[in-house]
């Protein structure tokens, strides 16, 4: 199997990622902090500061305690570790229930980082709030489909675009989303036929999330992809390392060579 090695070298925009539509499929993982916001950088396009770091970050049930101090935190660190790829602040639950509050936390993310859109979970009952984003000079991403803030409300989490009513509702969802101005749309946890009407249907960039092949991108929590997350596995996520695996046997020959004074020996010792 080969393996894409080609790198980015220059920055990526709102106007790179357009232009990605139907042309090359756009790559966007999450970070949390610059040392892994740094090993990201140059390799994908897009990094989601998710607040996803609620879960595996902080250890929580799920995302909805995550608040903008915690989320401001975190983009900071990640600006400071990645500088080529386009960086999205995920908007936490509570942040944007109004125009004016959407607003006045959207400017802080401008003003107090170097992320360049911020992510609004919700579909056409959102649009209005994305448009006054998007009338203020802040770019936005939507997301739709299975929205992890909707969780508690919703009894679970639960797959959409299971009928012709639902996938229609999502079109209708993708379209006044993209009216609104935004730029890109998530599309989580839905069924591939319902990603791929959606995606066929307006023409800013779709990434998915569990949401099958035919959008216009992918995104995955970093922790899930490379096996550092253990608490559930979704159906979607691939995992690319055994990473809890590695970091556990590695961490479990230096206890036995410091049990053992085999560590420190001469060569690390001044």
């Amino acid at each position: 199997m080969s393996i894409h090695t080609a790198k980015i070298e220059k920055k990526v925009t709102v106007t790179t990622i357009r232009k990605m539509k139907s042309a090359e499929p756009i790559t966007m993982i999450t970070a949390y902090d610059a040392l892994f916001a740094r090993l990201f950088d140059g390799s994908v396009e897009m990094i989601l500061v998710g607040d996803s770091l609620n879960m595996s970050f902080s250890g929580k049930p799920d995302t909805l305690s995550a608040n903008m101090e915690m989320m401001l935190y975190h983009t900071k660190a990640v600006c400071n570790g990645a500088k080529l790829p386009l960086i999205v602040f995920d908007m936490p639950f509570g942040s944007y229930t109004t125009k004016e509050r959407a607003l006045k936390n959207a400017t802080r993310v401008y003003r107090e980082t170097d992320a360049q859109a911020v992510k609004i979970e919700g579909g056409k009952e959102r649009a209005k709030i994305i448009q006054t984003l998007t009338d203020n000079s802040i770019a936005v991403v939507g997301h739709i489909g299975l929205m992890p803030q909707f969780v508690r409300s919703e009894g679970g989490y639960k797959v959409k675009g299971k009928d012709e009513a639902n996938i229609s509702a999502l079109v209708e969802d993708a379209k006044a989303i993209e009216a609104a101005g935004a730029f890109a749309l998530v599309v989580e946890g839905v069924k591939s036929e319902a990603a791929k009407a959606v995606t066929e249907a307006v023409s800013i960039p779709t990434i998915g999330i569990g949401a099958g092949v035919h959008t216009d991108g992918q995104v995955l929590v970093w922790s899930d992809m490379f096996g550092f997350f253990e608490a559930f596995k979704p159906k979607f996520v691939k995992e690319y390392l055994p990473g809890a695996k590695l970091i556990r046997e590695a961490l479990g020959k230096y206890v036995h060579e410091v049990k053992t004074r085999q560590f420190p020996d001469d060569e690390h010792t001044y």
